[in-house]
């Protein structure tokens, strides 16, 4: 349901600028977070929940949080 939720609103998604630098850090990735992100949530092994105002998208050993008003990516790190 949660999954649903955030693949119909995908072009919504983004971070700021802080959030590229730590979410590359965190994920020791060089990509775009943004897209990384967006192609872990499309994973079909990915599972979204949904605590307080947070979506949490666990997927590959790694934790994605995004705010579920703005859809902004707030960090993502590794379990």
């Amino acid at each position: 349901m949660y999954k649903k939720i955030l693949l119909e609103n995908i072009d919504k998604i983004h971070t700021t600028e802080m959030g590229i630098v730590r979410i590359q850090k965190n994920l020791q990735i060089k990509d775009d977070p943004v897209d990384y992100c967006i192609l872990k949530l499309k994973d079909k092994n990915s599972i979204v929940r949904k605590k307080g105002k947070n979506y949490y998208i666990d997927v590959d050993g790694s934790i994605i949080t995004i705010n579920s008003s703005s859809f902004t990516i707030i960090t993502a790190h590794k379990k």
